[in-house]
């Protein structure tokens, strides 16, 4: 009677990469397990991570995310690793072959979007990406004001 009832709406957000939305145009998104040590998991569930600069790549037949910043959890002193080292990402074999195929291609990069909890398991959302140059940024952000100003117009009462 005392034990908490678990939500099972889906995933829980832990956290997000708004740049990546902003700086690159996305292709295609990948969900991944990412391969974590105890003191990280209770880092994360704190909320102690930055996606900001992090990107995955191919290293022969696996795909490790690196850049992302998982505080130390302050509990767990001795055990606590680099946070900032490489961690694995858990694909089947045909996803990570066709991410290294395209991954590979000039212009291409995989960048994470975004980091949630699903059947308690932590998940990343990562997604085959092309690289903005300023123009299109600048396009996107007068294309999206001039959305606001129609819809404002459109609900103001006559």
């Amino acid at each position: 009677m005392g034990a908490k009832a678990k939500s099972k709406e889906g995933p829980q957000r832990i956290t997000t990469n708004r740049r990546a939305r902003h700086a690159y145009e996305i292709l295609d998104t990948f969900e991944a397990g990412i391969q974590l040590r105890g003191p990280e998991v209770k880092s994360l569930r704190a909320g102690q991570v930055n996606l900001t600069d992090g990107f995955a790549f191919v290293r022969g037949s696996e795909i490790f995310l690196r850049g992302v910043h998982i505080s130390p959890y302050a509990q767990a002193s001795r055990e606590n690793c680099d946070p900032d080292r490489e961690r694995k990402l858990l694909l089947h074999r045909q996803e990570i072959e066709r991410l290294a195929s395209k991954a590979s291609e000039r212009g291409f990069t995989l960048v994470p979007l975004s980091l949630y909890w699903k059947d308690g398991r932590a998940k990343v959302e990562l997604a085959l990406a092309r690289g903005k140059k300023t123009f299109d940024r600048r396009d996107a952000v007068k294309k999206r004001e001039h959305q606001r100003e129609m819809d404002r117009a459109l609900r103001r009462p006559r």
